[in-house]
């Protein structure tokens, strides 16, 4: 990593490069009076030593141009390499044990978990109002990583009170990542009863997906489909009755969201992309590092920049 020669603002993710930001960041940052700052990404491979993670973090923290970051897919893993390297941890960030955005204040290295807010936002823009109080469903997060923690702890803020989903399963691969999440998830778990599942085969994704009641919620946060290919479920999975799929990716070959879609007819499936998510997700973290506040009128002129820059 070279010394930024003018403002700059880093990606760090695994394949940034076909990521929408790169078409999208030039026009929002004219848009936003930042015409001078540069987008640059950075790629790692999933669970990296943490040497690497270090290294770029050093790099940032000591770079004079260097602004700040987003993090994606490694949000846990940079956290954790990297934690006695940030001057603040904002409180959502040492709840969840990651970090989504890197900026600088005060001379200081910060860093914020954001996707509580950003995954949020993104929810409240297609489950109906009341959805959890009215019917009673579930959620099942695919996935142990940063964004079902935080989508979780979304769910257990006191201002939902009971519009909640009635019990959230999260399901992954490997069982030391459960551990983990069921650690981090702890105070979840005395609002909303909390389950953690091994599924180390789509197959047995499908199964706790069919085990669902109607007007549930199942979330694909495996990361599959965008930084690695393939699907968590299989062709035959089984969704229950009027419920919502949600693929947290915007870009890949999206098997997921295919394959939920050739379910929806006759079912009452609502099926979501990532687009929304990636629009919340990069916003909040401009907002941020920038110390521009980004909502209302603005958000929206900044959707309609990004879907025609993004074609």
């Amino acid at each position: 990593m070279l010394p930024a020669s003018r403002p700059t603002l880093y990606f760090i993710g695994v394949t940034t490069g076909a990521s929408s930001i790169m078409k999208v960041f030039p026009k929002w940052a004219e848009a936003l009076g930042l015409a001078d700052t540069a987008i640059c990404g950075v790629d790692i491979a999933p669970h990296a030593p943490a040497e690497e993670y270090r290294r770029v973090v050093e790099f940032i923290r000591g770079d004079r141009l260097s602004l700040g970051a987003l993090v994606t897919t490694h949000k846990i893993d940079l956290f954790s390499a990297c934690r006695d390297m940030f001057g603040y941890i904002d409180p959502f960030a040492e709840t969840l044990g990651e970090v989504s955005c890197l900026s600088k204040k005060d001379g200081l290295l910060c860093a914020h978990a954001k996707d509580p807010i950003s995954s949020g936002l993104a929810l409240e823009s297609f489950v109906p109002p009341n959805f959890w109080r009215d019917h009673g469903g579930e959620a099942a997060l695919l996935g142990a990583g940063g964004s079902s923690l935080a989508m979780s702890l979304y769910f257990a803020q006191e201002q939902w009170g009971d519009n909640v989903p009635r019990k959230i399963t999260i399901c992954n691969r490997s069982t030391p990542r459960l551990e983990s999440a069921r650690k981090h998830l702890e105070h979840v778990a005395r609002r909303i009863p909390m389950e953690y599942t091994h599924c180390p085969e789509p197959a047995d994704n499908d199964a706790v997906i069919a085990a669902l009641p109607p007007y549930s919620l199942v979330v694909n946060a495996t990361g599959l489909g965008k930084d690695a290919p393939g699907s968590p479920t299989t062709d035959n999975v089984r969704y229950p009755q009027n419920s919502l799929v949600w693929e947290i990716n915007y870009r890949g070959d999206l098997i997921f969201k295919e394959q939920a879609l050739a379910k929806a007819r006759g079912s009452g499936l609502h099926v979501e992309d990532g687009w929304t998510y990636f629009l919340h997700g990069w916003t909040q973290v401009i907002s941020e590092v920038f110390g521009i506040p980004i909502e209302g009128e603005l958000l929206g002129k900044l959707g309609e920049i990004a879907k025609g820059a993004a074609q």
